[in-house]
């Protein structure tokens, strides 16, 4: 195995002076220092190496780092570069055996320390290039989070997702410029946040608690109708339940949600496995703002509109690993479909019309898979008295891709 030609070197607040001195040794001795324009204004004005700024987007600086190979070269990054740092990335663009990191304190190590937490117990997130609702879905009474800011407007932005989500009363330690001669910590309560001029390099540390008397969700499928905007037109609980329960997330896959209406089985998917993707598919206007609002309200950020009707739409899209047919099951839908969902892929279908039952009912024929009729009833007012009020049954069908039977 040949040498590295590459370091990627951490830094921490207090610079280039706190290096170790074999990865300094290796920044004197870089041909080309590839950093962001803050790492890169640290070296000295007479460092001789040739200085590149990354790209616009990030990933365009690849064709840079492949035209240095074989220069002694050096990236500079944040902290520890294999925590939400570009190590990740490298290892994308290249092999293990060209590069070597060399790891500063990471920001949440330094928080943790600072805090008296233990690291262990702390959730770490990023909304470095992200959006800050993606934390949304990590909201639970008593956990601890630490947060990696954009800048010094993310404290607030952070601070008022909280209060949206129904933890108005966390508590929110911002740390600014770990490490460094200017360490800062200062705290305040999400729903009555006041802090100003937050320096740009900065961490969060929150202590979640329930603004008293909020309505809080649980991670689980099955969620109440009423927790989601709807126009009467959904899966609903029961259904739903059942429905994810055949879906199977599982941690990163992606589902499509086609006839999406309100956006349930997608949120409820995305609600239910880490890093869980779905895109709703729905051209209906007035559904796609129901969407929208249950994706923010319920944070499910991992969720993607697409505002076309299937199955037109369907070509343009990456391969599933689950596809839900609710609204969507009509002559043509399933066939398109069900040929893109990948390998041991799942696929549900609803259907609750007579016409939506003849197809399921064909496709059951032809295909197998597993064919249940479910029907629900409600008590409700009879007069004085109480009754059963049963609503219409739904045929539930469920088929694995490759699976027999």
């Amino acid at each position: 195995m040949s040498a590295p030609w590459l370091d990627l070197i951490g830094v921490g607040d207090g610079g280039l002076a706190t290096l170790a001195p074999e990865a300094a040794e290796r920044l004197a001795q870089a041909e080309v220092v590839f950093g962001g324009q803050r790492h890169l204004a640290m070296l000295a004005s007479a460092h001789p190496a040739e200085r590149q700024t990354w790209r616009s987007p990030f990933a365009d600086s690849a064709a840079d780092l492949l035209a240095a190979r074989g220069r002694r070269s050096v990236v500079l990054a944040t902290g520890d570069p294999s925590w939400f740092g570009p190590a990740k990335w490298l290892r994308s663009v290249l092999s293990t055996d060209e590069f070597r990191v060399w790891p500063a304190p990471s920001a949440f190590s330094l928080a943790a320390a600072k805090l008296g937490w233990a690291l262990e117990d702390c959730l770490c997130r990023t909304v470095h290039g992200r959006p800050v609702e993606q934390v949304a879905a990590d909201f639970v009474e008593g956990r601890r989070l630490l947060v990696l800011s954009e800048d010094g407007a993310s404290p607030a932005a952070l601070a008022a997702c909280l209060v949206d989500a129904g933890y108005g009363a966390s508590d929110l330690q911002v740390l600014e410029h770990l490490g460094g001669a200017a360490e800062c910590v200062r705290g305040s309560v999400a729903e009555r946040f006041d802090l100003i001029d937050i320096a740009a390099l900065n961490t969060i540390a929150v202590e979640c608690r329930a603004t008293e008397g909020a309505q809080l969700w649980p991670p689980g499928p099955g969620l109440p109708d009423d927790a989601f905007r709807h126009d009467g037109k959904m899966t609903k609980r029961v259904l739903r339940a059942l429905a994810l329960a055949a879906l199977s997330p599982r941690a990163g896959e992606l589902l499509w949600d086609v006839g999406s209406g309100s956006g349930a089985i997608a949120v409820e998917w995305c609600r239910s496995a880490s890093g869980a993707r779905a895109l709703a598919i729905e051209p209906n206007p007035e559904r796609l703002a129901f969407i929208r609002e249950n994706r923010r309200r319920l944070a499910a950020p991992g969720i993607a509109i697409v505002e076309r009707r299937a199955p037109e739409a369907f070509d343009a899209l990456p391969a599933p690993d689950a596809v839900f047919l609710g609204g969507g099951l009509t002559e043509g839908v399933f066939a398109p479909a069900f040929a893109r969902l990948k390998p041991g892929g799942r696929l549900v279908a609803h259907a609750v019309t007579l016409e939506s039952e003849a197809i399921l009912l064909a496709l059951h024929a032809e295909q197998g898979g597993d064919l249940l009729r479910i029907s629900v009833d409600h008590a409700a007012p009879v007069g004085p008295f109480r009754g059963w009020r049963p609503a219409m049954p739904v045929l539930h069908w469920c088929l694995t891709k490759g699976a027999r039977g």
